[in-house]
């Protein structure tokens, strides 16, 4: 008997699911134009989740033509303002990777630049001022490169003025990096590696407000290690291009206690 009643029940139960209407997918017979526009719509107005979705679907559901090769432009830039970096990187790379003589990939090239540039900016920095020079300087390289891509290939780009500014400050603050290292290991008595590293930017970064900075790191640091002449080389450059300087600070201090160089 009590297995009758079980049956009963079980019998009601798969009944009543099947009384449950289904979802009614929308989406069914969309074009691939309707895909398209409705993507662009949530973009235009911020929703970028559910511009990710439709162009996703529309992808999906219609991988040739022009709407998919538009949404794949889109929804590299949607992943970029959804705070998905690494989904953009991917998407703008995949781009490139098909459409390498496509119209607007020099626009892909740019985005992959702004991805890296803004990577590091949580959510505490925008309201929390923090020197840029003090981050990881993975992503500023990266963003350098991918800005110097660009610049190369596509001088004429509407976005290469842009790049080219923006590679003039990533290449300041990967400059002072340097500094904020040498300075490190100045301060724990390092004296080599401090000198080498200034010798760094010396080399690599002329024309960058760094230079100077640099010049009295390794005349310091030659200087404590008993290397005169190299000390007196330093100085007699840093006179010579740099009458007026004035450091800011000593050079065996680090601006901040808590700092420690990302790459020792």
């Amino acid at each position: 008997m009590r297995i009758f009643g079980l049956i009963i029940v079980a019998s009601l139960f798969f009944t009543g699911c099947s009384l449950i209407p289904k979802q009614i997918d929308v989406t069914k017979d969309w074009s691939a134009s309707k895909f398209y526009s409705e993507g662009k719509k949530a973009l235009s107005e911020g929703d970028f989740e559910e511009a990710i979705q439709f162009y996703e679907q529309l992808e999906a559901r219609f991988p040739f033509g022009k709407y998919a090769q538009q949404s794949q432009i889109e929804i590299a830039y949607a992943y970029y303002k959804f705070d998905e970096p690494e989904s953009a990187l991917i998407a703008a790379d995949r781009f490139i990777k098909l459409h390498p003589r496509h119209p607007n990939v020099d626009y892909l090239y740019y985005l992959k630049g702004l991805v890296n540039f803004n990577a590091g900016k949580d959510l505490i920095s925008k309201y929390i001022p923090q020197d840029p020079t003090q981050r990881d300087p993975g992503a500023a390289r990266s963003s350098f490169d991918d800005f110097s891509v660009l610049v190369r290939k596509y001088p004429e780009s509407k976005y290469a003025a842009d790049a080219r500014q923006r590679m003039l400050y990533l290449r300041n603050n990967l400059a002072e990096y340097e500094i904020h290292v040498a300075r490190y290991y100045m301060k724990r008595e390092a004296y080599l590696a401090a000198s080498n590293r200034a010798k760094y930017v010396v080399e690599n970064y002329q024309k960058t407000t760094a230079v100077p900075k640099a010049l009295i790191v390794m005349t310091k640091a030659y200087q404590a290690i008993g290397l005169d002449e190299l000390s007196k080389d330093a100085m007699r450059v840093l006179e010579k291009n740099y009458p007026n300087y004035q450091d800011s600070g000593t050079v065996t201090k680090v601006e901040e206690s808590s700092w420690i160089p990302w790459k020792p």
